[in-house]
C-alpha cells in the first residue's frame, strides 16, 4: 500500500506517545516505513544515568528528563520535514519541550488500559525499564490537550490499523 503523497516527507515529525509497553516502537517503526520517513526509538538517546536508573526500578524525575527531552527535540528539529519518533511525552510540559524545539510537530498517542499495557510489559524481556514502573508512568500521563496537534487510538488495535487509522486522520 503506497501512503498518501501528501504525507510523505512533507508532513511535520510524529512522536508516538504512550507508556512503556504501548507499542509506541512497533508503531512508530511501521508509520516511519509507511511514511517514507526516518525513525529513532528515544530511548536510544537517554543518557546511561537514566537508563540505570530505570532499570534499578527507580523512576525518573522531571530533572531526569529534561537533557533527554531536549535530545529528542533535537532530532526532531533536524527533521522538521518529516520523521517519527518513538517517545513517552508523558506529561504538557515534556510536549511542550518538545515543541519548542519544533514546533511543526504532531503526536500520536497510544492508548492502553493498565492492564493490556501490564501484561505486555510481563512478557517483554531484554528491556530496562521493568514492570514495576508501570504505575508512576500512568500516573504521570497526561492526555492531548485538545489544543495540541495528534490524536488517541486505542493501543489494543493492531499495529496496521493505528498506523492506517494515522494517515487517514481517523
Amino acid at each position: 500500500m503506497e501512503p498518501p503523497p501528501s504525507r510523505v516527507g512533507a508532513a511535520p515529525p510524529v512522536v508516538v506517545m504512550g507508556v512503556s509497553g504501548s507499542g509506541k516502537s512497533t508503531v512508530g517503526a511501521a508509520l516511519a516505513r509507511r511514511l517514507g520517513v526516518p525513525f529513532i526509538d528515544a530511548d536510544t538517546l537517554h543518557p546511561p544515568a537514566n537508563i540505570a536508573k530505570m532499570a534499578a526500578g527507580e523512576p525518573l524525575t522531571d530533572d531526569d528528563r529534561r537533557p533527554w527531552l531536549d535530545r529528542v527535540g533535537e532530532w526532531l528539529a533536524a527533521h522538521r520535514d518529516g520523521g517519527v519518533v518513538s517517545c513517552s511525552a508523558l506529561k504538557r510540559t515534556y510536549r511542550d519541550r518538545l515543541r519548542a524545539h519544533c514546533p511543526p510537530v504532531t503526536f500520536l498517542h497510544l492508548r492502553g488500559s493498565p492492564e493490556l499495557i501490564g501484561a505486555r510489559l510481563a512478557a517483554r524481556l531484554g528491556h530496562f525499564m521493568p514492570a514495576a514502573l508501570l504505575r508512576s508512568q500512568f500516573d504521570a500521563l497526561e492526555p492531548l490537550g485538545a489544543d495540541e496537534d495528534g490524536m488517541t487510538v486505542d493501543a489494543g488495535r493492531g499495529v496496521d490499523a493505528i498506523v492506517a487509522a494515522f494517515v487517514a486522520g481517523d
